[in-house]
């Protein structure tokens, strides 16, 4: 009897514990860790994010950039972190895709993470240079139809957003394009701008200007609808291609075993700094929308999007080194 009293003593101090922990959390600074450059898509979000929680909690919530191989050296540094909830990632869907991309990971995505809460996705927007006399998807693929490997495309890197999105639309299409990995989006712009690659699936906040500008013309958007800020630019689906979805989104992750309190706390407080008024207008003029979800819907989500990725991968060749 006495055995049995204690068990359920013992129990009920832990849950006690447990939800003081996420009612008094956090009490000192917090880490995001951002596994690429300072001024990148996921840069930004995660500093958008950083501020409005710095704000609301009182404490300092820092970004600490740790870039490099396609976003893993800076997962696994958070998926070997003290599971507290103060180191957390904001990773991009590369969370998801490198879960096949890369054979031989430090860390398991699905194992070592808990999903904590996406910030937001915005599209990617298919753009060729004004002299390639392309005005719509039909044209770009007729054109690359009528010469088999011929056409180009540029990315991000090999293995990056902007690829895995193009070598979708080109699986999806029926195409033969040759790929051409750059350093980054800036010089995939520049090069699509000068005609030296034939097109290419950008940010759509980094292409933005050029195609207000006139340097780049705007074929299409890779999400199921089309963009507020490109508002006459149709989808990729509605030009001819039904059912094609692309969303470039960006997360918020926890190493595995953080108090399930403190998770759903950080989610609902990210949601709440996203729902105010400069928080929609920043997002807003990124091209990039709020993407709300309990923790265990977005653990739903990045599980699909690592199985439609595998896919595309596999489909496509796609290897890293």
């Amino acid at each position: 009897m006495k055995t049995g009293r204690l068990a359920i003593l013992f129990v009920s101090a832990l849950l006690w514990t447990t939800a003081a922990l996420g009612q008094a959390y956090p009490t000192k600074p917090v880490k995001l860790v951002v596994p690429f450059t300072a001024g990148s898509a996921t840069d930004i979000l995660a500093r958008t994010i950083g501020q409005k929680l710095t704000e609301l909690w009182g404490q300092p919530v820092v970004v600490d950039n740790h870039p490099g191989a396609g976003g893993t050296i800076g997962a696994a540094l958070v998926a070997k972190s003290a599971p507290d909830g103060y180191t957390l990632l904001v990773h991009s869907a590369a969370q998801a895709y490198n879960a096949s991309m890369y054979p031989n990971l430090s860390y398991d995505t699905v194992k070592d993470f808990a999903e904590v809460v996406p910030i937001a996705g915005q599209p990617n927007v298919l753009v060729v240079a004004p002299a390639t006399g392309y005005k719509t998807v039909a044209d770009l693929v007729a054109a690359a139809k009528a010469k088999p490997g011929q056409l180009n495309f540029g990315s991000a890197g090999n293995g990056s957003g902007t690829h895995i999105n193009a070598e979708k639309f080109r699986l999806a299409a029926g195409i033969d394009a040759v790929h051409i990995p750059y350093k980054g989006t800036p010089e995939a712009l520049t090069d699509t701008m000068t005609g030296r690659i034939t097109y290419f699936f950008s940010p759509i906040s980094a292409a933005l200007p050029n195609v207000r500008e006139g340097r780049l013309v705007a074929l299409a958007v890779s999400t199921g609808k089309r963009s507020s800020v490109l508002p006459n630019v149709p989808t990729v689906a509605e030009s001819g291609l039904p059912g094609f979805d692309y969303n470039l989104w960006v997360g918020l992750f926890a190493p595995a075993g953080t108090p399930a309190d403190v998770v759903d706390k950080i989610n609902k407080d990210v949601l709440r700094s996203l729902d105010t008024a400069d928080a929609r207008e920043r997002l807003t003029a990124l091209g990039a929308e709020a993407m709300p979800m309990t923790p265990a819907e977005f653990r739903r989500f990045v599980q699909k999007e690592i199985d439609d990725s595998a896919k595309v991968i596999k489909a496509a060749g796609i290897k890293v080194q």
